[in-house]
């Protein structure tokens, strides 16, 4: 039996459903392709509204500049969430003028404390070209091989967080039952092959391989969770997201054991929520507000 599972799928482009619904809702009214951002945007009067969307840059220095502020904000949001445990934890973001390196953090600096100017710049063989401290190795050897792996992929997070590590335990994937799982609906992997401190670039190749063609997520077994993004805002905010996901699947899991039935989104419904709620357009908005938070919070000391 094969130590990796991979569940992953691109976004669907899925048919419209045609069995009713027990809710007496038919599924020929829904949306082919529903929009990723549920909003009006114009006043009652006309007038176009402000919807925020990832930004157009002059040159590659400055959208430069946009990822590592963004990966230095990201940092911040993990410390405030606990999710650093020692020097355990990393986030990637590919560089846009060198597209075979990438920014991450040095190995002994606390999240909450990382600023732009603490990032450091490693090529794809792990040696250092930007920054005064070494990365992390397990960094090194996870990101390198899923950045090589998935051209598509600009960052990557990864971190100890509790519930993220409870739930890796089990060595299974996510159950649809809220619909915020469904933004992981065929589009997270789990990975079983636990070996310690991932050291070898082997080892991240099959963790790469877990991750799938297409995947956002994977469950590292016995380790934690990692997941990956079109920018870093999106890959940031997929952890986010999951690590909760994670926290009440045990939960649920918990009353279940007590006798509670649990109810799963059915395999069309939670498809067509992932069309809503998983795509990277409202992957990269959802993080907006704890990037803004983080100004508000810091003064912007971060950017330095």
């Amino acid at each position: 039996m094969s130590t990796t599972e991979t569940i992953t799928k691109t976004t669907p482009a899925i048919s419209v459903a045609e069995k009713a619904q027990t809710n007496g809702f038919n599924g020929k009214d829904k949306l082919e392709n529903p929009p990723q951002v549920q909003v009006n945007g114009m006043t009652k009067s006309g007038k176009k509204l402000n919807i925020r969307t990832y930004p157009k840059f002059d040159n590659l220095e400055d959208e430069r500049l946009y990822r590592k502020q963004h990966l230095a904000a990201a940092f911040r949001v993990f410390a405030d969430r606990g999710f650093d445990e020692g020097v355990a934890g990393h986030i990637s973001v590919r560089d846009p003028i060198l597209t075979d390196h990438f920014w991450l953090n040095p190995l002994s600096m606390h999240f909450a404390l990382i600023k732009v100017s603490d990032l450091i710049l490693c090529d794809e063989d792990g040696n250092v070209v930007e920054g005064s401290e070494p990365a992390n190795a397990a960094a090194f050897a996870i990101h390198s091989q899923i950045h090589r792996a998935r051209p598509d992929v600009h960052a990557a997070c990864h971190a100890h967080s509790v519930h993220g590590k409870a739930f890796s335990a089990f060595g299974r994937a996510l159950d649809m039952i809220t619909q915020d799982a469904c933004r992981f609906f065929r589009a997270h992997g789990v990975y079983r092959d636990f070996r310690g401190v991932v050291l070898d670039c082997e080892e991240g190749r099959r963790i790469a391989a877990a991750l799938g063609p297409a995947g956002k997520a994977v469950i590292l077994q016995n380790h934690g969770l990692l997941t990956v993004g079109g920018s870093v805002d999106e890959a940031a905010f997929w952890f986010i997201s999951l690590e909760r996901t994670c926290q009440a699947q045990l939960l649920a899991d918990a009353a279940a054991a007590a006798g509670y039935k649990k109810i799963l989104i059915d395999d069309d419904e939670a498809e067509y929520t992932a069309l809503q709620v998983g795509g990277p357009e409202k992957g990269w908005l959802a993080f907006q507000p704890y990037y803004d938070e983080q100004l508000a919070k810091t003064k912007g000391d971060f950017l330095n």
